[in-house]
């Protein structure tokens, strides 16, 4: 099994870029993940938002399999503590061969990306940004394959 995060855009914040692949480091003693970095669209101040999305959108269904579970983190997905994600990472790791998450641009994802999502999972009721949500939600794999091994990174 194989685990992917596919996000929209750059990060541009060099600190960060090092703690998301710091997490992202950690990550690998433990499952297999890989990231792809769709590029940040060109001239965007004059393309509306929603045509963004679509823009968006195309180049993240070009990367999918039909195969592939896509979960999306969207502001409308189920919530988890952090032990009860870990249980529900270990029943999906066991049960695809590819997981695929996928953190969109700033305006969120299109209606055919909706379409093509298995699930939805939401980080918080409160809006982080794009680049914020890549950070948190690698420490919470991290987080959560600690979890599954026993080990003592998480305090009950």
């Amino acid at each position: 099994m194989k685990i992917e995060l596919i996000v929209v855009g750059k990060t541009n914040d060099r600190h960060l870029t090092t703690s998301i692949n710091d997490y992202i480091g950690r990550i690998g003693h433990y499952i297999p993940l890989s990231v792809t970095v769709i590029p940040d669209l060109k001239n965007t101040k004059s393309i509306p938002g929603a045509q963004q999305k679509e823009m968006e959108g195309r180049a993240i269904l070009k990367l999918l399999q039909p195969s592939d579970q896509v979960v999306l983190l969207d502001e409308h997905g189920m919530e988890f503590t952090s032990v009860d994600f870990a249980r529900w990472l270990e029943k999906k790791y066991l049960a695809s061969r590819r997981l695929i998450f996928v953190i969109g641009g700033p305006y969120g994802f299109s209606p055919s990306v909706y379409e093509r999502a298995n699930e939805l999972i939401a980080l918080s009721k409160m809006t982080f940004s794009h680049q914020m949500v890549r950070l948190i939600f690698a420490e919470q794999i991290y987080r959560a394959c600690t979890i599954l091994k026993g080990e003592p990174y998480h305090h009950q």
